[in-house]
């Protein structure tokens, strides 16, 4: 994007990634877990108590997993390679309850699944938006190639397998839910997958918020993994503040980024709700897949004997720019609120910032170096080029 775009875009891209997009995503999934895993000593609590205790749970959980990314990769590993086989195994139960179902011939509710769905192009993005945000993981592995082995192989293999596959496990989930709940079952209970459990699984009901709570605290912990390497390497190229780029002396890891990334999340979970975090995020999340999606396609024309390690056919970037515009415009033209002006906003400010500390480089140096100092003794971090010597 920046070979195509500039230095301003790029930065604007990392800014809205780094301060905004990522937290708040990360904040949703993880008051996604806590929803589900508090949900069995809540059921008696008054709404504001129950948001009080959710909102609790989340940056508890997000004090676990920054203290996961901070401590080591290995044990980040260890950690999604566990809860990454727990997520697969509640997706298969919710699967197996949902063909047995339709063994038992229960498709009354499949055979009007979308009885009473809106056919407004507005309300179309809108419902996008939720319906897109339980697939976008899939550009994760892009932002830590550095720390892959062999990227241009491993890289297409990984998304070539992983994305059909989750594809096919969320379909499939649906198509349960739609078989044993009816429309307005899923529009007036708090927790679809909680009400499927209790319908179909009895006694055993319990293990589909379990399942739950595990996916997401998991997910949550890999999407905080990747844009803690975008924060570290957007510092290296002096977009961010340098102390973002320290790693830890002796772990290895961007302690300071993973921190500065647990910080803002923090703030999201604090003053944000599921519903409206979602679509502001997603607003910003597919504006600049669309602005990366025409960087890919000019770069393509302009330079095509350029070596690429991997690349996708011509009409994928094609059809995610169209999808990208889709859910950029329709959005604001059919619900314009105010968490659109504020995106619009971000993007503004960002540009002030870029302009006045990276174009400018009008930063208050005695400022930033007692900052520094202080994060390099809290974190025990050192710059890059210490590493190296």
């Amino acid at each position: 994007m920046h070979k195509y775009w500039g230095p301003m875009p790029s930065f604007l891209c990392a800014w809205i990634y780094v301060m905004i997009l990522r937290p708040a995503e990360v904040s949703v999934i993880v008051m996604t877990f806590a929803e589900y895993a508090m949900r069995p000593f809540t059921a008696d609590l008054d709404p504001d108590s129950n948001t009080k205790v959710i909102k609790l749970a989340s940056l508890s959980a997000l004090f676990v997993m920054t203290y996961i990314n901070i401590t080591s990769v290995k044990l980040f590993v260890k950690v999604q390679n566990v809860f990454g086989i727990c997520k697969v195994a509640a997706c298969l139960i919710v699967i197996g309850g949902g063909i047995y179902e339709i063994c038992k011939g229960n498709t009354a509710h499949l055979q009007k699944g979308f009885e009473g769905s809106t056919t407004s192009a507005g309300g179309i993005a809108l419902a996008l938006y939720s319906g897109l945000w339980a697939y976008d993981g899939w550009n994760s592995v892009t932002v830590v190639t550095e720390e892959i082995i062999n990227p241009g192989v491993n890289v297409p293999l990984s998304i070539s397998i992983a994305v059909p596959v989750i594809t096919a496990l969320y379909v499939f989930m649906n198509v349960a839910y739609m078989t044993v709940l009816s429309y307005a079952d899923m529009t007036s209970v708090p927790a679809v997958a909680v009400e499927f459990g209790r319908r179909v699984l009895g006694p055993a009901s319990f293990l589909i918020p379990l399942g739950v709570a595990v996916s997401t605290f998991g997910c949550a912990m890999s999407v905080q993994f990747g844009v803690t390497r975008v924060c570290y390497s957007a510092a290296q190229g002096g977009h961010m503040l340098e102390l973002f780029s320290y790693v830890n002396i002796k772990r290895m890891t961007p302690a300071p980024a993973v921190a500065f990334q647990a910080f803002l999340t923090a703030i999201f979970i604090s003053v944000g709700n599921i519903k409206t975090l979602i679509e502001f995020a997603s607003w910003f999340l597919w504006f600049f897949y669309g602005l990366a999606m025409v960087a890919l396609l000019v770069l393509r024309k302009t330079q095509p004997d350029k070596h690429r390690p991997y690349r996708v056919p011509t009409v994928v970037p094609c059809f995610v720019l169209l999808v990208a515009i889709f859910l950029s415009i329709l959005p604001i033209v059919h619900d314009p609120s105010l968490k659109y002006l504020m995106a619009v906003g971000f993007i503004v400010m960002g540009v002030a910032v870029y302009t006045v500390f990276v174009y400018y480089k009008k930063t208050p140096t005695r400022l930033l170096k007692k900052i520094s100092f202080l994060t390099q003794v809290m974190f025990e971090s050192v710059p890059p080029s210490s590493r190296q010597d």
